[in-house]
């Protein structure tokens, strides 16, 4: 009985793999953990928990800030891609 022979494809290496473990990273870190401290953005997520508890966000869904100041829910890749700069709007 013969075995079949399949081609070998090469490694490809992670180009990336054990960047960002340096100064960069650790200050970022750093801003993060004081800028998600404040009291703004605890009285933002606070709001955000809220609404989602009152009415359930679906399967691939976020709330969302209208401009009025409203919370609705909208897919997660059109919000995301909104407010991020330099990120493709779907």
């Amino acid at each position: 009985m013969k075995t079949k022979k399949y081609k070998k494809v090469p490694q490809r290496r992670n180009k990336l793999a054990g960047k960002g473990r340096g100064k960069a990273s650790k200050s970022k870190k750093k801003y993060d953990t004081a800028y998600h401290s404040s009291p703004a953005r605890i009285a933002y997520r606070v709001e955000l928990n809220k609404a989602n508890r009152k009415s359930p966000n679906k399967k691939g869904q976020d709330k969302s800030h209208t401009k009025s100041g409203k919370l609705v829910n909208e897919k997660q890749s059109k919000n995301r891609a909104r407010n991020k700069p330099g990120k493709s709007k779907k």
